[in-house]
């Protein structure tokens, strides 16, 4: 079993950063595709961004390419979201997930999820 835990959430200006981490625990996920979701108030959960096991693929939604960067540190068991350019529409509790095939763009499927991690941007 794979738990995650995000951090690096909280209240920022339009404009600002973040950088997002999830933690995987309970086995290695060095193999495992990985995402960043997002859920705002009264709206579907979407995918910002995937890579792949190895980080040699990536993926974006078109409202993050640009400004978001997902990237990954397999000796640290970690996947991280630098958040950039942050506007109000940014707002939204920011989920990791884990698939267990290698690269999983399609958003669907994903085996293993965080508690998720709070963002809101202020305009």
């Amino acid at each position: 079993q794979v738990q995650l835990v995000e951090s690096g959430g909280g209240l920022v200006q339009a404009g600002g950063s973040l950088r997002l981490s999830c933690a995987a625990s309970g086995r290695t996920v060095s193999n495992y595709a990985m995402g960043w979701f997002r859920q705002a108030p009264g709206k579907e959960r979407e995918l910002v961004a995937a890579i792949s096991w190895n980080g040699g693929s990536t993926y974006y939604a078109d409202s993050a390419k640009g400004r978001f960067t997902i990237s990954r540190d397999n000796a640290k068991n970690t996947v991280y979201l630098q958040m950039n350019s942050l506007q109000s529409e940014d707002t939204a509790v920011y989920y990791c997930a884990a698939d267990r095939s290698s690269y999983n763009a399609n958003g669907h499927s994903y085996d293993y999820w965080g508690q998720g991690t709070q963002v809101t941007v202020s305009s």
